[in-house]
């Protein structure tokens, strides 16, 4: 008797574990698939944030597919003053953008000459973010803060991180 009684007790809880799997399937599992999705969005979004001030490794970019916009003009922005610094201090540099050939946005833009007639609104950005460093920051460490930060807003501009992927200074003077 008493082994007839386990029986029906192990078939009861049996038969309880199989109900409680068949919610689990249809109520909990579609639900987990839909935060997943989400979480995937999510994550493919802080990644493009993590990733957008950087310069795209140009060796990903053959030397073939890459052009070289340089804006005509030298650059002669007023520093931001230092802490306890009462001298104004100045950058002069010339500023040439990476392009590259094979993305989609080259054509949507023109590349160099899509640029040349832009060339007043990109200037007037790359000043206002030069403006924001003082000369202690804009030297450091071969002005890769100050590269990479227009990099970030010159991607922003348009649209796309694959069209420009560098930006390049020559002929620095910072006093």
């Amino acid at each position: 008797m008493k082994k007839n009684l386990i029986s029906v007790l192990i078939l009861t809880l049996v038969l309880a574990n199989l109900v409680l799997t068949a919610i689990l399937v249809f109520t909990v599992i579609p639900q987990t698939k839909k935060s997943n999705a989400l979480i995937d969005e999510v994550c493919s979004a802080i990644d493009l944030e993590l990733e957008g001030g950087q310069n795209k490794d140009l060796s990903q970019v053959p030397i073939a597919d890459i052009e070289v916009y340089n804006i005509t003009d030298n650059f002669t922005v007023s520093l931001k003053p230092g802490e306890g610094d009462e001298k104004d201090h100045y950058a002069i540099f010339s500023v040439g953008l990476s392009l590259n050939t094979k993305s989609d946005a080259y054509s949507t833009y023109k590349g160099s000459e899509g640029l040349a007639e832009k060339e007043t609104i990109i200037r007037n950005e790359i000043n206002t973010i030069v403006a924001n460093y003082t000369i202690e920051e804009f030297k450091a460490d071969s002005h890769k803060a100050v590269k990479e930060e227009i990099l970030s807003s010159m991607q922003a501009m348009f649209e796309g991180k694959d069209f420009i992927v560098g930006v390049n200074f020559s002929s620095v003077n910072a006093e």
